[in-house]
């Protein structure tokens, strides 16, 4: 077998990753992506409404012709315990011991769509709770198995740059999620771990049917690039790039994968 034509094929083959999130929009082709460059997947997901799209996702990643492992973990990661839960659940199915995690996506998130007059602790605890504390959980999870090269990613969004009216939490938890980022870079980095965020800008999603009309459409407006939303795949393939071995150089950036202009 021709090893550098494998590698460049299958830059992850022999990675196990972890997709929070995976049952559908972004987090499915995020799993798929990398799952079609060689990793094999634990999918995360939390609804037993979600069971079905995971199956469907484990089926079609089936299919590719070097048949990578999938797993599937279902938890809630704005628990305190959801993220322990993971990781107990996947020692138990991954042979042969010890468990090795190579590549960490953070993805699993919510939004709210309320104005700062009418947004209850409630609100703040639900969103912060999933997309910071959970990401944090998860990322303490993860390190002790987290070998030396390691890849952390998290999801944020143009959100965290752009001051969108009626979304302020999302917008506040993904400006959080970029500060972890920079400050875990540096503090993983010696080893050659590198940690990055992708923040796409509108994607279909069901995030993104929850955002007002308004916000999409001026995204799409000030768009340069056809003036239209961008693709779930778009963002797979940024997302595995960096969690493979072209991005060794590259750690604690913010990488906007849209063209949406800032003011």
């Amino acid at each position: 077998m021709d090893t550098s034509a494998t590698q460049f094929s299958l830059p992850l083959q022999g990675k196990l990753a972890i997709v929070t999130g995976a049952s559908r929009g972004i987090g499915a082709d995020l799993a798929y992506e990398l799952a079609r460059r060689g990793a094999n997947v634990c999918m995360t997901y939390l609804s037993d409404s979600s069971k079905k799209p995971i199956d469907d996702l484990r089926a079609k990643i089936s299919q590719l012709p070097y048949t990578p492992t999938t797993w599937a973990c279902q938890t809630d990661l704005s628990s305190p315990t959801g993220a322990s839960e993971i990781i107990s659940d996947l020692k138990t199915q991954v042979q042969p011991a010890p468990l090795t995690i190579d590549i960490l996506v953070n993805n699993a998130g919510i939004e709210i769509v309320n104005n700062i007059q009418d947004t209850t602790l409630e609100d703040y605890d639900n969103v912060f709770n999933l997309n910071v504390r959970g990401t944090m959980l998860m990322t303490q999870a993860v390190i002790p198995y987290l070998p030396p090269k390691g890849r952390i990613i998290n999801l944020s969004s143009v959100g965290a740059r752009y001051g969108f009216k009626g979304i302020s939490l999302y917008v506040a938890s993904k400006a959080a999620i970029e500060g972890f980022t920079r400050a875990w870079a540096a503090e993983l980095g010696a080893n050659g771990t590198t940690v990055n965020a992708v923040a796409p800008g509108p994607v279909p999603s069901d995030l993104l049917d929850r955002i007002p009309k308004e916000i999409v459409d001026l995204q799409k407006a000030t768009t340069p690039i056809e003036q239209r939303l961008g693709t779930t795949e778009e963002v797979a393939n940024i997302v595995a790039w960096l969690a493979g071995p072209d991005a060794s150089w590259v750690t604690g950036q913010m990488r906007v994968i849209s063209s949406f202009k800032f003011y």
